[in-house]
């Protein structure tokens, strides 16, 4: 029973997670979607204080047990390649 809740709190912490990344990203696309500012200071520091924050939700759910490191990474890896692709296609525009 008790490793049936850990596995539930593990799924629920990794979907949570999830969900967080899912907001950046669409913070994301809907820049490169609108690249009508695509140096806005303002939104640039919005999407920094989120990576930081969701870096940050990682790291405790990490040092808690709740998801791997190499999970966490992954997911932070993947909005990195995201912004990534917005800031070259700002500097294209």
């Amino acid at each position: 029973m008790a490793s049936e809740m850990i596995v539930n709190h593990q799924e629920k912490a990794y979907a949570l997670l999830q969900a967080d990344a899912e907001k950046i990203l669409k913070l994301i696309k809907v820049q490169m979607e609108n690249l009508t500012m695509p140096q806005c200071p303002l939104y640039e520091e919005v999407l920094d204080t989120q990576m930081f924050g969701l870096s940050r939700e990682i790291e405790f759910a990490v040092r808690l047990g709740l998801i791997d490191v190499k999970d966490g990474k992954e997911i932070l890896d993947k909005l990195e390649r995201e912004l990534s692709a917005l800031h070259d296609a700002s500097i294209r525009k």
